[in-house]
Protein backbone atom coordinates (compact mmCIF):
# COMPACT_ATOMS: atom_id res chain seq x y z
CA UNK A 1 0.00 0.00 0.00
CA UNK A 2 1.80 3.31 -1.25
CA UNK A 3 2.62 5.55 1.70
CA UNK A 4 -0.15 8.98 1.72
CA UNK A 5 1.42 12.65 2.35
CA UNK A 6 0.87 13.32 5.70
CA UNK A 7 0.76 16.53 5.14
CA UNK A 8 -0.46 19.40 2.59
CA UNK A 9 2.34 20.64 0.47
CA UNK A 10 0.70 23.90 0.50
CA UNK A 11 0.16 26.37 3.14
CA UNK A 12 -3.36 27.06 4.50
CA UNK A 13 -3.35 30.59 3.16
CA UNK A 14 -2.68 29.09 -0.26
CA UNK A 15 -5.64 26.47 0.24
CA UNK A 16 -7.88 29.18 1.13
CA UNK A 17 -6.57 31.66 -2.04
CA UNK A 18 -6.99 28.60 -4.76
CA UNK A 19 -10.67 28.36 -3.30
CA UNK A 20 -11.67 31.39 -3.16
CA UNK A 21 -10.04 32.67 -6.71
CA UNK A 22 -12.30 29.18 -7.75
CA UNK A 23 -15.56 31.07 -6.30
CA UNK A 24 -14.26 33.66 -8.43
CA UNK A 25 -13.41 32.07 -11.55
CA UNK A 26 -16.73 29.64 -11.67
CA UNK A 27 -18.93 32.90 -11.02
CA UNK A 28 -20.08 31.53 -7.47
CA UNK A 29 -18.76 34.90 -5.80
CA UNK A 30 -19.87 37.52 -8.36
CA UNK A 31 -18.37 40.98 -8.72
CA UNK A 32 -20.22 43.52 -6.59
CA UNK A 33 -20.65 40.86 -4.05
CA UNK A 34 -19.79 40.95 -0.30
CA UNK A 35 -17.16 38.45 1.06
CA UNK A 36 -18.76 37.49 4.74
CA UNK A 37 -15.32 36.72 6.65
CA UNK A 38 -17.17 34.99 9.54
CA UNK A 39 -19.47 32.38 7.04
CA UNK A 40 -16.70 31.99 5.04
CA UNK A 41 -14.28 31.38 7.88
CA UNK A 42 -17.03 28.97 9.27
CA UNK A 43 -17.30 26.95 5.66
CA UNK A 44 -13.71 26.25 4.98
CA UNK A 45 -13.26 25.41 9.18
CA UNK A 46 -10.60 27.45 9.44
CA UNK A 47 -9.57 30.82 11.34
CA UNK A 48 -9.56 34.06 9.83
CA UNK A 49 -5.96 34.52 9.92
CA UNK A 50 -5.43 32.14 6.36
CA UNK A 51 -8.75 33.87 5.12
CA UNK A 52 -7.05 37.19 5.51
CA UNK A 53 -4.19 36.35 4.67
CA UNK A 54 -5.56 35.17 1.45
CA UNK A 55 -7.73 38.33 1.14
CA UNK A 56 -5.00 40.43 1.11
CA UNK A 57 -3.32 38.62 -1.63
CA UNK A 58 -6.53 38.97 -3.69
CA UNK A 59 -6.56 42.69 -2.67
CA UNK A 60 -3.10 42.90 -3.93
CA UNK A 61 -3.92 41.04 -7.48
CA UNK A 62 -7.28 43.53 -7.74
CA UNK A 63 -9.94 41.24 -7.55
CA UNK A 64 -11.24 42.10 -3.62
CA UNK A 65 -11.08 45.50 -1.91
CA UNK A 66 -10.63 45.41 2.36
CA UNK A 67 -12.27 47.98 3.64
CA UNK A 68 -11.77 49.08 7.19
CA UNK A 69 -15.03 47.77 9.77
CA UNK A 70 -16.68 47.43 6.20
CA UNK A 71 -15.85 44.22 4.95
CA UNK A 72 -14.54 42.82 1.71
CA UNK A 73 -16.06 43.84 -2.01
CA UNK A 74 -15.51 42.23 -4.88
CA UNK A 75 -13.92 44.09 -7.27
CA UNK A 76 -16.13 44.81 -11.01
CA UNK A 77 -14.52 44.77 -14.16
CA UNK A 78 -15.14 48.01 -16.22
CA UNK A 79 -13.89 48.82 -19.51
CA UNK A 80 -11.68 51.16 -18.27
CA UNK A 81 -10.27 48.94 -16.58
CA UNK A 82 -10.03 46.48 -19.51
CA UNK A 83 -8.52 49.38 -21.25
CA UNK A 84 -6.06 49.86 -18.88
CA UNK A 85 -4.75 45.93 -18.81
CA UNK A 86 -4.39 45.72 -22.35
CA UNK A 87 -2.27 48.88 -22.38
CA UNK A 88 -0.03 47.58 -19.32
CA UNK A 89 -0.23 43.57 -21.47
CA UNK A 90 1.01 45.20 -24.27
CA UNK A 91 3.86 46.85 -23.46
CA UNK A 92 4.96 44.29 -20.46
CA UNK A 93 4.73 41.62 -22.78
CA UNK A 94 6.58 43.42 -25.95
CA UNK A 95 9.17 44.23 -23.64
CA UNK A 96 9.37 40.28 -22.70
CA UNK A 97 9.54 39.33 -26.14
CA UNK A 98 12.51 41.85 -27.16
CA UNK A 99 14.06 40.15 -23.98
CA UNK A 100 13.50 36.42 -25.04
CA UNK A 101 14.31 37.09 -28.97
CA UNK A 102 17.84 35.41 -29.01
CA UNK A 103 16.66 32.54 -27.11
CA UNK A 104 13.93 31.56 -29.58
CA UNK A 105 14.88 29.36 -31.92
CA UNK A 106 13.62 26.15 -34.13
CA UNK A 107 12.15 24.17 -31.13
CA UNK A 108 10.58 27.23 -29.88
CA UNK A 109 9.37 28.00 -33.54
CA UNK A 110 7.86 24.84 -33.78
CA UNK A 111 6.45 24.46 -30.48
CA UNK A 112 4.41 27.69 -31.08
CA UNK A 113 3.31 26.38 -34.40
CA UNK A 114 1.73 22.97 -33.08
CA UNK A 115 0.48 25.20 -30.88
CA UNK A 116 -1.62 27.08 -33.20
CA UNK A 117 -2.53 24.07 -35.07
CA UNK A 118 -4.20 22.85 -31.38
CA UNK A 119 -6.14 26.03 -31.22
CA UNK A 120 -7.24 25.72 -34.88
CA UNK A 121 -9.07 22.52 -33.93
CA UNK A 122 -10.35 23.95 -30.68
CA UNK A 123 -12.07 26.69 -32.46
CA UNK A 124 -13.28 23.84 -35.31
CA UNK A 125 -14.82 21.66 -32.05
CA UNK A 126 -16.26 24.76 -30.41
CA UNK A 127 -13.93 23.83 -27.19
CA UNK A 128 -13.45 27.33 -25.45
CA UNK A 129 -11.63 26.49 -22.42
CA UNK A 130 -9.07 24.28 -24.97
CA UNK A 131 -8.45 27.22 -27.33
CA UNK A 132 -8.05 29.22 -23.74
CA UNK A 133 -5.19 27.01 -22.81
CA UNK A 134 -3.63 26.80 -26.07
CA UNK A 135 -3.58 30.72 -26.04
CA UNK A 136 -2.04 31.38 -22.85
CA UNK A 137 0.67 28.21 -23.32
CA UNK A 138 1.13 29.99 -26.64
CA UNK A 139 1.98 33.45 -25.28
CA UNK A 140 3.91 31.53 -22.54
CA UNK A 141 6.96 29.77 -25.22
CA UNK A 142 8.41 33.30 -24.98
CA UNK A 143 7.38 34.48 -21.82
CA UNK A 144 9.08 31.56 -20.44
CA UNK A 145 12.82 32.62 -21.78
CA UNK A 146 12.47 36.73 -20.71
CA UNK A 147 14.13 36.13 -18.11
CA UNK A 148 12.21 37.80 -15.63
CA UNK A 149 9.86 36.50 -13.43
CA UNK A 150 8.32 39.07 -11.44
CA UNK A 151 7.25 40.41 -14.97
CA UNK A 152 5.67 37.16 -16.28
CA UNK A 153 3.79 37.15 -12.77
CA UNK A 154 2.22 40.48 -13.20
CA UNK A 155 1.12 39.54 -16.62
CA UNK A 156 -0.51 36.44 -15.29
CA UNK A 157 -2.26 38.09 -12.50
CA UNK A 158 -3.73 40.61 -14.74
CA UNK A 159 -4.54 38.08 -17.42
CA UNK A 160 -6.44 36.46 -14.66
CA UNK A 161 -8.43 39.33 -13.83
CA UNK A 162 -8.85 39.50 -17.79
CA UNK A 163 -10.55 36.35 -18.39
CA UNK A 164 -11.01 34.49 -15.00
CA UNK A 165 -13.53 36.84 -13.34
CA UNK A 166 -15.59 35.26 -14.00
CA UNK A 167 -14.85 32.84 -16.55
CA UNK A 168 -17.19 33.29 -19.63
CA UNK A 169 -19.37 30.69 -20.51
CA UNK A 170 -19.70 31.41 -24.00
CA UNK A 171 -16.64 32.91 -26.62
CA UNK A 172 -16.45 35.32 -29.66
CA UNK A 173 -15.64 33.10 -32.40
CA UNK A 174 -14.76 36.10 -34.91
CA UNK A 175 -12.53 36.94 -32.34
CA UNK A 176 -10.59 33.89 -31.78
CA UNK A 177 -10.32 33.07 -35.52
CA UNK A 178 -9.10 36.99 -35.64
CA UNK A 179 -6.29 36.00 -32.71
CA UNK A 180 -5.36 33.08 -34.57
CA UNK A 181 -4.40 35.29 -37.75
CA UNK A 182 -2.57 37.32 -35.03
CA UNK A 183 -0.84 35.00 -33.65
CA UNK A 184 0.22 33.37 -37.27
CA UNK A 185 1.70 36.55 -37.96
CA UNK A 186 3.34 37.15 -35.04
CA UNK A 187 5.07 33.60 -35.45
CA UNK A 188 6.26 34.69 -39.27
CA UNK A 189 7.71 37.85 -37.62
CA UNK A 190 10.09 35.40 -35.34
CA UNK A 191 10.69 33.21 -38.01
CA UNK A 192 12.14 36.13 -39.93
CA UNK A 193 13.86 37.30 -37.04
CA UNK A 194 12.17 40.64 -37.41
CA UNK A 195 12.31 40.95 -33.17
CA UNK A 196 11.73 44.42 -33.07
CA UNK A 197 8.50 44.17 -35.13
CA UNK A 198 7.70 41.49 -33.69
CA UNK A 199 7.17 43.15 -30.42
CA UNK A 200 5.21 46.01 -31.80
CA UNK A 201 2.51 44.43 -33.40
CA UNK A 202 1.97 42.37 -30.09
CA UNK A 203 1.67 45.62 -28.14
CA UNK A 204 0.46 47.43 -31.17
CA UNK A 205 -2.16 44.87 -32.45
CA UNK A 206 -2.65 42.09 -30.55
CA UNK A 207 -3.34 43.96 -27.23
CA UNK A 208 -4.55 46.94 -28.66
CA UNK A 209 -7.99 48.02 -27.23
CA UNK A 210 -8.61 50.16 -29.87
CA UNK A 211 -7.89 47.34 -32.72
CA UNK A 212 -9.66 44.85 -30.29
CA UNK A 213 -12.67 47.17 -28.90
CA UNK A 214 -15.46 45.74 -31.12
CA UNK A 215 -14.64 42.47 -29.54
CA UNK A 216 -14.24 43.38 -26.33
CA UNK A 217 -17.56 45.06 -26.43
CA UNK A 218 -18.97 41.33 -27.58
CA UNK A 219 -17.17 39.66 -24.66
CA UNK A 220 -17.56 41.54 -21.93
CA UNK A 221 -21.38 42.45 -22.50
CA UNK A 222 -21.98 43.15 -18.78
CA UNK A 223 -19.04 45.51 -18.55
CA UNK A 224 -20.17 47.84 -21.67
CA UNK A 225 -22.15 50.09 -19.73
CA UNK A 226 -19.29 51.64 -17.14
CA UNK A 227 -17.02 53.88 -19.96
CA UNK A 228 -18.84 56.42 -21.87
CA UNK A 229 -18.44 56.04 -25.68
CA UNK A 230 -16.39 58.88 -25.88
CA UNK A 231 -13.45 57.80 -23.58
CA UNK A 232 -13.06 53.89 -25.60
Amino acid sequence: MADRPILNVKSLKEQVYDYLRHQLRSGEILPGSAINLDETSRKLGVSRTPLRDALLQLESEGFVTIYPRRGIIVNTLSLEDIKNYYQIIGALESTALLQASDKIGEDEIRRMEEIIEGMKRAIESDDFDLYYEKNLALHDVYLASCGNGNLVRILKTLKRRLYDFPRQRGFVKEWELASIAEHTELLQLLKQRKAAEAAAYVRDVHWSYRVQERYINQYYKKATSTLPRTER
